[in-house]
């Protein structure tokens, strides 16, 4: 499975930067392939996503998500704190629950309704999210287009960013 979010882009590869005294090679020897995180976004049962608040104050809270044709998809009911921050700033940040195998997508989060896509893309949504959880969820979904994404399992020794060449 070598997926990567709706294009035929191929992220760069290279190591997060962060101060020396963490450790993380600088070579590029055992970095993450791209599967680790389409593998682990896909198993995953629930995500933390951070969004923006109008006040410029950052909101976390859990969520159920999806992983479809290379994209991350998540959605919420409209008057949730959430969804009301994506229509004022799309900027959101996704992580799996487990922190110590870790992979964190950073990026825009983009609407996607009855209005913005197609019913075929609407029914593998649905059908994802009933697969999944046992229920369909019904829109509005986001798609998750990120610019950046980290992962790692053995920290420091793998762990890798991608870079979207928009991002």
């Amino acid at each position: 499975m070598n997926e990567h979010p709706e294009s035929d882009e191929i992220p760069r590869q290279s190591r997060p930067e962060t101060m020396d005294e963490y450790g993380i090679p600088e070579s590029g020897d055992g970095m993450l392939p791209w599967e680790f995180v389409a593998d682990s976004m896909s198993a995953d049962r629930f995500y933390w996503v951070t969004t923006i608040r109008p006040d410029g104050k950052p909101h976390a809270r859990p969520t159920w998500g999806v992983w479809v044709d290379g994209t991350f998809y998540c959605g919420g009911g409209e008057r949730t704190r959430w969804v009301r921050n994506l229509s004022t700033n799309p900027a959101i940040t996704v992580h799996r629950e487990d922190a110590e195998e870790v992979v964190i997508l950073e990026g825009t989060a983009e609407r996607i309704d009855e209005e913005t896509a197609d019913t075929a893309l609407l029914d593998r949504l649905d059908g994802a999210y009933e697969e999944k959880y046992d229920t369909p969820h019904g829109t509005p979904f986001f798609a998750v287009r990120p610019d950046k994404v980290f992962a790692w399992s053995d920290y420091p020794a793998d762990a890798t960013r991608w870079e979207f060449a928009d991002g």
